[in-house]
């Protein structure tokens, strides 16, 4: 809808709509990030800096998990697009051309948060939990850069269910915008509204994990429900999606975000069966202090 804000002058550098909202996304779930873990420790001075810290580990494996995994698919598939990586492989580097995939940065997050932990001394499992809960909050921020660009758009509505009113669906304007990724095909088309159905998702997992949060009994137990509840819900957002940049398989049966979700689904669902009577110290916050106490 309004994919370039502004052209930086003499450098010709389009300032996108999408990289606006990821990055108040990522400010948002960093913020967050912070503070919820600060309620899981006595020492905060000691710990915020060290948090403070950890989201831009995150953030580089974001990108870099994303941008492989897409490349991954491309080249996987013998897309003419994969073939490009194959012909030229420092095109892997022009992350501007767009070609990201969400399972990709979740995992590069996860190894590079992992990191992140290790070099500050902070709890990986700890920050798991809290960073995946905030992460759902940047991805509700994020995906309405999705929408705006044209990326990642719904299938187009059948007849007879056009009149559903938005979110549900999405009238796209008979002339786009410059840089938009709606493709032409789609000018005038009421499509399903899948990007602000994945915002919608990613609060509803924050407010679900918030409150799951409050009755963890180990931790590590959050990460392994949200991740189990956004591979439904993400399967189920996959069947109404109408772009073919996301990887098909199958003769066009499966997602490449389905494959995943699967597998996720399965291994979460699993370990949270395994584990179903598993009580840990230390997964609700201490105590609170009495300041009014005297030594």
């Amino acid at each position: 809808m309004y994919p370039i804000l502004f052209t930086v002058p003499y450098f010709d550098f389009p300032i996108t709509t999408f990289g606006l909202m990821v990055v108040l996304g990522f400010i948002a779930g960093s913020h967050q990030f912070v503070k919820i873990n600060l309620r899981y420790t006595t020492n905060p001075q000691e710990w915020q800096p060290r948090l403070d810290a950890v989201p831009m580990w995150v953030l580089a494996g974001v990108i870099l998990g994303a941008r492989l995994m897409y490349v991954i698919v491309e080249v996987g598939q013998g897309t003419p697009v994969g073939q490009r990586f194959v012909d030229n492989p420092l095109r892997v580097l022009f992350v501007h051309e767009g070609g990201l995939v969400m399972y990709g940065g979740a995992f590069g997050a996860i190894l590079a948060g992992w990191f992140g932990t290790r070099k500050y001394g902070l709890p990986f499992k700890q920050c798991l939990d809290i960073g995946l809960l905030c992460g759902f909050l940047g991805l509700a921020i994020g995906r309405i850069g999705c929408l705006l660009v044209g990326d990642d758009f719904g299938s187009i509505v059948p007849e007879h269910l056009a009149h559903l009113p938005f979110p549900i669906t999405l009238q796209i304007p008979e002339t786009l915008r410059e840089g938009s990724l709606f493709g032409a095909d789609n000018a005038g088309q009421i499509l399903w509204a899948t990007q602000p159905w994945m915002s919608i998702n990613g609060l509803l997992l924050f407010g679900i994990g918030n409150v799951l949060l409050r009755r963890r009994r180990y931790v590590g137990q959050l990460s392994l429900q949200l991740l189990s509840l956004y591979a439904i819900s993400r399967y189920t957002i996959e069947n109404f999606r109408g772009d073919s940049i996301r990887g098909l398989w199958f003769d066009g049966s499966i997602s490449t975000s389905q494959l995943i979700s699967c597998v996720v689904f399965v291994t979460c669902t699993g370990l949270l069966l395994r584990h179903r009577g598993r009580t840990d110290a230390g997964a609700q916050p201490p105590p609170a202090t009495d300041s009014s106490e005297t030594a």
